[in-house]
C-alpha cells in the first residue's frame, strides 16, 4: 500500500461520517444553507432589487425571487462581464465557466471563491466515500487520467474564463498532479483527435488505475488503445480498477465499455454542472445519486409536467415525492438565484435523498402530445438490449418525423451500432413495445393510429463523431442530445447513414 492510499483511508472515514451527518438531517442543513445565502445576498445588487431584507422564510423568498433561466438572468451577468462588483454575489467571480446553450449562445456561469469548494470537494468526496465503503484506495497510488476540456483560460473583465473541466484542472492539489494524466501541455491541445493520440502516447506504458470522463469519449480513448495494441484494456492497464463518469446516462454505453475493458470494475457516477456539483453516487450497493445538501446550494423543484404553466408549484426538498419528475432549480453561493439549470430529476429515496437524472426540460418529443423524455428512451433501449445481448451501441438520438413521404408520422431513432442486432426488424419492434410500456401517451397514439411504430436509421461507423466535429463539439465535456422535438440534428444525421 502506497503513501497516498494509506493517508486517504482515515480522511475517507472522516468525510463519510460528515456526509452521514448532513444526509440524515436534510432539512436542518438546507435551512442553514438558505439562511447563509439570504444573508450574503442582501448586500448585492440582486438582493436589493429583490428586497432580500424583507425575506424571512422560504415562502417570502418565492414571492420575491422568480424562477429564471440564463436568458432571464443575462442582464445581471452582463453587468458582471462589464466589470461591476457585488452584482449577484459579493465582490466578483473567481472564474466564469463558459458553456454553449441551444438558445442563449455562449453562456458565462459565475464560479466564486466560495463556490469553488462545491465543485472540487464534491468530486473528491465521491471518491472518498467510495474508499470508505469498499476499502479500495490503491487506485491513488497509480496513474489517474481525467479526460477533460482544455485548461487554457481566457479573461472576461479580469475574470479567468474557460470550460468547467478546464477550470477544475487548476484546483487539483499538487499531491495528485504528479500522478495525473494527461500532462498540462497535452491537455491544452484543442483538436480532440490530436489530443487523444497524444494522451495514448503518454499513458500506454503507464500504470493507469483510475479513469474519469464522459463515457463516449472514454470509449474513443479505449478504441485508440486497442487499435494500437490489439489488447483489452485490462491487459494494457492491469491495475485499472475505478471508472468515474458523469454527464450522460452510462447504461447505453456500459456493454461496449466493459467489453473493451475485459473485466468488471467499479464505477462512480457524478452529477457535475457548470452551475454547481449537484449529486454523486455515494454507494456501490444502493441505487441513485446522493443530493448534496451542505455544499452551498439551496435546492428547489418544479413538477416537470407543470414547468411551462403560468403558475407552477415550486417546492423544496421537504415536499418532494418519490417517483415524480421534477425540473431542478438552484440558489447558490456563486450568485445564481431561482436558477433553472434545465435538468429534470426523479427521487428514488428520501432517507437519504437520492435521485436519478431523467433528462433535460427542453429535450423531449411531444409532436403529438406524447411528451417522451430522455429517461424513457434510455430505459426502452436498455430493456431492449437485455433481450438482444449481441447488441453494442456507440450512440443514439431520437427525433420526430412529422411529415413523412408516405404513411403515418413516427419517431425516428438514429443509432450507431458497434455491434448490430441479428434481426433489426425484431429489435425495432421490441424497442417500440418497451417505449409504449413506459409512456402511456405514446402507446395511445400508436393504438389510435396517430403514429406508426418507430423507425431505426442505422448510421455508419463514426457518424456521431463526424456530427460532433461538424458542430465544433468533438470531445471534452460535450455530448449528443438524447432526443429533440425538431429535426435540426436529424437532418444532419440523415446524410450520415
Amino acid at each position: 500500500m502506497g503513501l497516498r492510499s494509506r493517508l486517504a483511508k482515515p480522511f475517507a472515514a472522516y468525510v463519510a461520517a460528515q456526509t452521514k451527518k448532513w444526509a440524515t438531517n436534510p432539512f436542518q442543513y438546507q435551512e442553514k444553507v438558505f439562511d447563509y445565502l439570504r444573508e450574503e445576498g442582501k448586500s448585492t445588487a440582486f438582493g436589493r432589487d429583490h428586497d432580500f431584507e424583507s425575506i424571512n422564510n422560504y415562502e417570502d423568498f418565492k414571492k420575491q425571487v422568480p424562477v429564471r433561466d440564463y436568458e432571464q438572468l443575462r442582464p445581471y451577468i452582463e453587468r458582471v462581464l462589464h466589470g461591476e462588483h457585488n452584482v449577484l454575489w459579493k465582490g466578483k467571480p473567481k472564474y466564469f465557466a463558459k458553456t454553449s446553450g441551444t438558445t442563449s449562445g455562449t453562456k458565462y456561469i459565475p464560479i466564486t471563491k466560495e463556490s469553488v469548494s462545491n465543485h472540487f470537494n464534491s468530486a473528491r468526496d465521491a471518491s472518498l466515500n467510495y474508499i470508505h465503503e469498499t476499502g479500495n484506495a490503491s487506485f491513488l497510488d497509480g496513474g489517474l487520467i481525467f479526460l477533460s476540456g482544455s485548461p487554457v483560460l481566457s479573461e472576461k473583465a479580469g475574470i479567468k474564463t474557460g470550460r468547467l473541466s478546464g477550470i477544475v484542472n487548476h484546483e487539483i492539489p499538487a499531491m495528485l498532479r504528479t500522478k495525473q494524466k494527461p500532462s498540462y501541455a497535452v491537455n491544452c491541445i484543442e483538436d480532440w483527435e490530436e489530443k487523444l493520440e497524444r494522451i495514448v502516447d503518454e499513458t500506454l506504458l503507464a500504470d493507469m488505475r483510475m479513469i474519469s470522463g464522459i463515457p463516449p469519449w472514454v470509449q474513443m480513448y479505449f478504441d485508440r488503445i486497442q487499435l494500437r495494441t490489439g489488447k483489452k484494456i485490462k491487459d494494457v492497464f492491469p491495475n485499472f480498477s475505478l471508472f468515474i463518469y458523469g454527464g450522460v446516462n452510462f447504461e447505453p454505453y456500459r456493454a461496449k465499455l466493459m467489453d473493451s475493458i475485459g473485466k468488471k470494475i467499479d464505477s462512480i457516477e457524478t452529477y457535475p454542472a457548470s452551475e454547481g456539483f449537484i449529486a454523486y453516487q455515494d454507494s456501490q450497493v444502493e441505487s441513485g445519486l446522493l443530493l448534496l445538501l451542505n455544499t452551498g446550494i439551496f435546492f428547489e423543484f418544479i413538477p416537470a409536467a407543470e414547468y411551462f404553466d403560468a403558475n407552477p408549484r415550486r417546492i423544496n426538498i421537504e415536499d418532494i415525492e418519490v417517483g415524480e419528475n421534477y425540473a431542478l432549480i438552484i440558489n447558490n453561493n456563486a450568485g445564481l438565484w431561482g436558477y433553472a439549470i434545465g435538468d429534470t430529476v426523479k427521487f428514488i429515496s428520501k432517507a437519504p435523498y437520492r435521485l436519478l437524472i431523467t433528462g433535460r426540460i427542453k429535450h423531449f418529443i411531444s409532436a403529438f402530445g406524447e411528451h417522451v423524455i430522455g429517461e424513457e428512451v434510455e430505459k426502452a433501449m436498455k430493456f431492449t438490449m437485455e433481450k438482444f445481448p449481441e447488441v453494442e451501441l456507440v450512440e443514439f438520438t431520437v427525433a420526430p418525423q412529422v411529415t413523412p413521404e408516405d404513411g403515418l408520422p413516427y419517431h425516428e431513432w438514429f443509432i450507431e451500432f458497434a455491434n448490430p442486432p441479428h434481426d433489426l426488424v425484431q429489435f425495432s419492434l421490441e424497442l417500440d413495445e418497451q417505449l409504449r410500456k413506459l409512456n402511456v401517451y405514446y402507446d395511445d397514439l400508436i393504438t389510435g393510429n396517430i403514429l406508426r411504430t418507430l423507425c431505426i436509421r442505422s448510421l455508419r461507423r463514426n457518424a456521431f463523431i463526424d456530427y460532433m466535429k461538424s458542430q465544433g463539439k468533438l470531445g471534452g465535456q460535450n455530448k449528443v442530445p438524447r432526443l429533440s422535438n425538431d429535426r435540426s440534428i436529424a437532418n444532419i444525421l440523415s446524410v450520415l447513414q
